[in-house]
């Protein structure tokens, strides 16, 4: 389980990182791992999500810090809610550093909760760092059917969804076994995009998204009021939706609130750049030095601001220990979370 103990003690080793990664980076010469080298940022949807704004973010930060590389270029390579990209990472990318990814923060959910479809060992792979938690919103449209949480466990409440291995399928179906929500999900949707658009259309009353989406492609009618945020995955609030709670703030039952939280441990991974297995240790450090020194820079952070990306980066270190601590769940929660995820 994602301990308390481990969650307040990370962000002080981050500064340590943080603060000797950065030495290291400014003592030494820049060597020549990528010199001439097109570099590949892979992301695993479809573009105009979060995971997109994210990959081509990196994309155009690391070109400004890796001048000897000839190119960096964005790879969607979409596929069964993220899954296809992280299979090929994990067993088929270059070992050397060129080829990095922003996957699915819930992957190493998906390896200890179905091993016959998370093919991986997310413990073997390098996290380079994070720019962002991320929390999922549970959002609907103005005029639901169904407008409270009281509202969706007493009537039907359709919500729009990709596919069974996606989040926009499992959270709901935790709410749906675990909290008694009568929540009908309707999936096949391609993406976020075509699901926005159908809750919009009010072909469906509800849907889940990051919110570092929501916050770049719907704010101004989130504002309006006609898209309503209502509850929303992670280990605490986000800063901008203080009042929505959390989904295992909706259940009383002790163990359901364990399934929950280590369903949503992923929102502390957020939109993180990984590095397959086997590139070599030196040229790990070396990336997430200038990971950690390009999120700080104010020339990178106007650059996001101009998209509206939030910023609130974690070292890749201290992410790998977010992402252990989720394999390493006891298998009874694990078991109960597979089961729950199913719907």
């Amino acid at each position: 389980m994602f301990s308390r103990t481990l969650r307040h003690a990370l962000p002080l080793l981050a500064a340590a990182l943080l603060t000797t990664s950065s030495a290291v980076l400014a003592q030494a010469p820049a060597p020549d791992y990528f010199k001439g080298k097109v570099v590949r940022v892979l992301v695993g949807h479809p573009p105009g999500g979060s995971y997109d704004f994210y990959a081509r973010l990196a994309a155009d930060m690391l070109r400004a810090y890796l001048p000897e590389a000839s190119a960096v270029i964005v790879e969607n390579k979409p596929g069964g809610g993220g899954l296809l990209a992280t299979g090929y990472l994990y067993s088929q990318a270059p070992r050397d550093g060129t080829v990095l990814a922003v996957l699915p923060e819930t992957i190493g959910n998906t390896q200890v909760m179905e091993p016959e479809v998370g093919k991986w060992k997310v413990e073997e792979m390098r996290y380079i760092g994070s720019f962002v938690p991320v929390n999922t919103a549970f959002v609907r449209r103005r005029n639901s059917p169904s407008k409270t949480v009281e509202d969706m466990r007493n009537q039907e409440t359709i919500v729009g969804c990709t596919g069974t291995t996606a989040q926009s399928y499992q959270y709901p179906a935790l709410l749906k076994v675990l909290g008694g929500f009568k929540f009908k999900m309707i999936c096949g949707y391609p993406g976020a995009n075509e699901y926005s658009i159908a809750l919009e259309r009010g072909e469906i009353d509800l849907v889940s998204s990051a919110w570092n989406s929501w916050r770049v492609t719907h704010m101004a009618v989130i504002e309006k009021g006609d898209l309503v945020p209502v509850i929303q995955t992670g280990l605490k609030r986000n800063h901008e939706l203080p009042n929505v709670p959390l989904m295992q703030e909706l259940v009383d039952d002790p163990i359901a609130k364990k399934v929950i939280e280590f369903s949503s441990a992923g929102a502390m991974i957020g939109r993180a750049l990984l590095a397959p297995p086997g590139v070599p240790e030196e040229r790990i450090a070396y990336l997430r030095a200038i990971f950690d020194k390009m999120v700080r820079d104010p020339a990178m952070i106007e650059m996001a601001n101009k998209r509206n990306l939030e910023l609130d980066p974690t070292s890749g270190a201290v992410v790998q220990g977010y992402s252990d601590a989720i394999v390493k769940t006891p298998a009874d929660i694990i078991e109960k979370a597979a089961v729950a995820f199913k719907g």
